[in-house]
């Protein structure tokens, strides 16, 4: 090889270990808050990132829920704990939060519950995939793909009527019929268009009271679970937020 040559490979080594440098340290700080509770709750709000090796102090009752790379890490002890020491970038995400996550992913799964007779329905049942409407959540709700929303019910008992309005305009409302045994019903976008960023009441199948939802558009879904997570916090969907987390941590807890 000529002396020029060899000059360049170098540099270009160099180069390339720089940019491989600047990749680990964009990874390493991309461990980020999505669920904080506790006495030190307010100094990590969700959305917090840590950078390479800093250090979380807790004290007792404090936990913190941190997502990295697609993964979960809970941090529940009182002391000192390194944000860098987090799960493996080469694990890979479960079928469980691709299913969760997928836009295409909404019907794949019942996902309701079906009680023997004179039994209550159950609260801790979760909706199968981020993008369903969960009647029992009011709020600001992030949708996918419009021409896909879904409405979900977690109780399958029994037949019960949907009733849509838009806002307080009664001339608005819609309904839709859930038979018994059905868990699913497509939003009704060929008498109701669906409207970004205004209110939605919803009565009928929420077992407690009514809920408000105010629907937000995704321009883009990325693949990655911590850029979803970003998304829903940008745009306030905190249920769907707390739904992701669940699954993860859940899934975190029986891996261990």
């Amino acid at each position: 090889m000529s002396c020029r040559n060899l000059r360049l490979a170098r540099a270009l080594g160099g180069l390339l270990a720089l940019a491989a440098a600047s990749w680990t340290t964009t990874a390493a700080a991309q461990s980020m808050v999505v669920r904080s509770t506790g006495p030190s709750a307010a100094k990590f709000p969700v959305g917090k990132k840590f950078g390479p090796n800093e250090t979380i102090i807790l004290v007792a009752g404090d936990q913190l829920i941190l997502l990295d790379k697609g993964k979960t890490r809970t941090l529940a002890r009182a002391g000192t704990h390194n944000a860098s020491a987090s799960v493996a970038a080469t694990q890979t995400m479960s079928s469980t939060m691709t299913r969760m996550i997928a836009k295409e992913g909404a019907m794949r799964s019942r996902g309701g519950f079906t009680r023997g007779e004179g039994g209550a329905p159950p609260t801790t049942v979760r909706a199968p995939n981020l993008w369903l409407v969960d009647m029992r959540e009011g709020g600001n709700f992030c949708v996918a793909d419009s021409a896909r929303l879904m409405f979900w019910r977690p109780d399958l008992v029994g037949d019960a009527v949907l009733r849509i309005e838009l806002g307080s305009d009664a001339s608005s409302a819609q309904t839709l019929a859930f038979v018994d045994g059905q868990a699913y019903r497509r939003w009704p976008g060929d008498t109701l268009p669906l409207r970004f960023g205004v209110g939605y009441r919803m009565t009928g199948v929420n077992p407690s009271a009514p809920v408000t939802i105010n629907f937000h558009a995704l321009e883009t879904l990325p693949d990655a679970p911590d850029q979803i997570a970003e998304l829903l916090m940008a745009k306030g969907c905190t249920g769907q937020l707390s739904r992701m987390v669940d699954a993860m941590a859940e899934e975190e807890a029986g891996a261990r």
